[in-house]
Formats: C-alpha cells, sequence, structure tokens
C-alpha cells in the first residue's frame, strides 16, 4: 500500500470554560504572563491575558493506493499552516510518495541524514504528525491498534494527568478538587514569575485535595537556579514533595541541571530540553534529571518515543508524555504509546476532557484518570469528516 498524497488541514475547537465540570478556558500559562507589566499583581496579569477558549491544531491526512486514509496531527494554527504545508510539500512529500505505508524506520533515518540534501533544515518533528498517520494507515489496513504493531500490550489504560494552567488560588483549589473528585491522581499546573505566589498556589492546592494527588509543577525554563532552589526549598518546608519540578531553568548546559539537582529535593524533569536531538542522552549522562517529559513529535513520532524509551530504560529515568492541547488522534497515539512502552511510567498530560467536541467518530474513553487503549484498527478508527469540515479554518 502506497502514499499517493498528503494534506494538511487547520481546525480550531471551542473548549469549556472553567465554570463547566472539568473545563479550564481560560487555560493561562507562564509565557502570557511573562509579556505583562513588572507592576501588575498576579489577579491583574491574569485579567489581561484574553480568554484561550479554543484549541487550534494541524491535522495531517495521508492518502494511499488502496483507498485507505491515515490521520496525525501536528500543534499549530491556522497562521502556522501555510509554512507546515510548505515543509510537507516540499521537503517531505517528495520523499513520501510512492512509499509503502509500512516503511517507518527508513524514513525516519531519511529525514534526518544530512546526504538527502536536508542540510540543517532538520523536518523531523513535522514528519512525526505524518509517522502517526502512516501507523494509523498500517493499522486500518491489517484491521489491528497500533499498540499490536508497535510489540505489544502492557497495560489497557493509561494514566492521565490533569493540566490545569495558571489562576487565582481559589480557583485552583476548586479545580483540583473537581480532578480529584473525577478520580484523577496527578495534577499539573503552570509556574510564571511570580514564583512566591506559585509557592503558595502550590501549598493551597496540595491542602484542597489532602496531600492525597501527585501535582507536577512547570515553570517552562522562567526561573534562575536560584529561585528554582528557594521555590524547592519553601515546597519541601511546607511538606509538599512535587512529583516533579519541570525544566525549572533554561540549562545551556547539563551540567547546571545537575548542580540544581544536587540542591534540591525536589525530582527535576526536563520538557523542552528533551525536545533537542540527543539531549536526553546528554542529561542522563550528567547526571542532571530524575525525569524527562518527551514528545513524539519532536522525537520524529511513535518509533522515535521507542528509541528514547529505551534509553530511559537504561539510565533508569521515569518518561512522561508532554500535551500542547492535543486532540484525539494525537491522545489516542499516546493512549497506544503506553500500551507498548512500559518505561512511559508517569501519567501522560492531557486536557482532551476540556473540548467541547472532537474530530474522532468514536469518542476515547477516560474515566478516573485513566485512557483506555483504543481498540479499534489504526488509532482511533475512523475520524468524523463533518467536524473536520465544521472546524477547520481554511
Amino acid at each position: 500500500m502506497q502514499v499517493t498524497d498528503i494534506e494538511v488541514i487547520p481546525v480550531r475547537i471551542p473548549t469549556k470554560s472553567r465554570d463547566e465540570e472539568l473545563g479550564l478556558a481560560p487555560y493561562i500559562g507562564g509565557f502570557a504572563i511573562d509579556d505583562q507589566p513588572e507592576d501588575l499583581t498576579l489577579e491583574e496579569a491574569l485579567d489581561r491575558c484574553g480568554d484561550e477558549s479554543y484549541r487550534s491544531r494541524l491535522l495531517v491526512r495521508l492518502e494511499t493506493d488502496e483507498g485507505i486514509d491515515g490521520w496525525g496531527e501536528l500543534p499549530g494554527t491556522a497562521d502556522a499552516a501555510p509554512m507546515v504545508r510548505a515543509i510537507l510539500e516540499h521537503l517531505i512529500a517528495p520523499q513520501l510518495i510512492g512509499q509503502q505505508v509500512w516503511n517507518v524506520e527508513a524514513l525516519l533515518e531519511h529525514f534526518t541524514d544530512d546526504a538527502y540534501g536536508l542540510g540543517y533544515r532538520d523536518p523531523t518533528a513535522y514528519f512525526g504528525g505524518v509517522e502517526m498517520a502512516m501507523w494509523d494507515a498500517l493499522g486500518k489496513a491489517e484491521d489491528k491498534p497500533v499498540y499490536q504493531l508497535l510489540g505489544g500490550k502492557v497495560r489497557d489504560a493509561a494514566p492521565v494527568a490533569f493540566c490545569m494552567g495558571i489562576m487565582p488560588i481559589e480557583d485552583a483549589q476548586q479545580k483540583a478538587r473537581e480532578a480529584q473528585d473525577h478520580g484523577f491522581s496527578v495534577i499539573k499546573t503552570k509556574g510564571c514569575r511570580y514564583w512566591r505566589r506559585d509557592v503558595e498556589r502550590m501549598i493551597a492546592i496540595d491542602e484542597a485535595v489532602d496531600g492525597q494527588l501527585d501535582i507536577r509543577l512547570d515553570a517552562n525554563r522562567m526561573w534562575s537556579n536560584d529561585v528554582a532552589l528557594r521555590v524547592g526549598a519553601k515546597l519541601a518546608a511546607a511538606d509538599v514533595h512535587l512529583e516533579y519540578l519541570e525544566q525549572p531553568i533554561d540549562s545551556d548546559s547539563f551540567g547546571t541541571l545537575e548542580r540544581l539537582r544536587q540542591r534540591t529535593t525536589q525530582p527535576i524533569a526536563i520538557n523542552e530540553d528533551a525536545y533537542l536531538p540527543h539531549h536526553v542522552y546528554h542529561a542522563v549522562t550528567a547526571d542532571a534529571i530524575d525525569a524527562a517529559v518527551v514528545d513524539m513529535h519532536p522525537s520524529g513520532g511513535l518509533l522515535g518515543l521507542k528509541r528514547l524509551a529505551g534509553l530511559a530504560s537504561e539510565a533508569n529515568i521515569s518518561l512522561a508524555h508532554h500535551s500542547g492541547h492535543d486532540l484525539g488522534i494525537k491522545n489516542a497515539a499516546k493512549a497506544h504509546a503506553y500500551a507498548a512502552m512500559p518505561q512511559l511510567d508517569l501519567a501522560f498530560d492531557c486536557t482532551l476532557y476540556t473540548a467541547t467536541d472532537d474530530i474522532l467518530e468514536t469518542p476515547l474513553e477516560l474515566e478516573n484518570g485513566r485512557m483506555t487503549v483504543p481498540e479499534r484498527p489504526g488509532l482511533a478508527g475512523a475520524v468524523d469528516e463533518g467536524a473536520i469540515e465544521r472546524y477547520r479554518t481554511d
């Protein structure tokens, strides 16, 4: 079964507001607050961040000569669609069209090899969305769920972390209790330059759930070494022990992370630093991290993720998977990865529960903080073409 064409489709789907059950909009991260004036309080900064009440994604449709379509998903907005189309059409499609859909490993090597004239224009992250679509088409052709093609299943359901952005303390406590009531065991929230308020918020969240949920704090590289140490120390003094402190600093060398890890009792994870080639390897050889929050897109897809899983196993570090407010296609891919890769041992980040709709004909099952691994052919069976047309933005 040969690939005959690829297409990029931008979509935008509304999300539930905080007033609704499991709603999170506006979801506000630290970068948005960092853009606000220094003299604002956290509440004033939050008010100025706007209403992020949509999730924008780029869908990849892969067509084959047997009439079987495969679907993938990429981060990005409608504004990014022309750039992504250009990369797919001019860098990836000429090497992809005419290939067998099962030829994933060779193609992954192909797009990271300078011998093919790509030089420093590394399209690996974009190929990750195409690779997802290849697995989907292959699974449909073989009438098998993707986890069977990846080597089999070690779990029937994958744990999911409840991800909420930055919000006032009382709202954060309410959402944490709501997550607990729905069976989530892990909460992820964001940090920002108001780090003292971050500490207060973490303590308040921990108190709201009686210390029964694991908490992740993601600073998105916004802190200095000194601030990261102070945050860790203040939380420890309050008997709040994070599952991990995610990407607290912008590390230009893994020696910096190593020294931070040596001086704090809070486990250290990387995220952005895990997206660049060989960075997870350098982090583990420097003994700089306890965990890595990886993503299949910059890794080159599910096979790239499997390579990182092997490295994590040898280094004895934990892995979680990142979320970019993904839709059903990518969340299904994450569920299959967790089914087939035991090294993914920490709950994956997810906000699918806050979407008002999705683009799968049969929605993914998420209950008690766990996502059931789909048993339908491919990643999750058929997509809802009508929903894609309703939400496409081009």
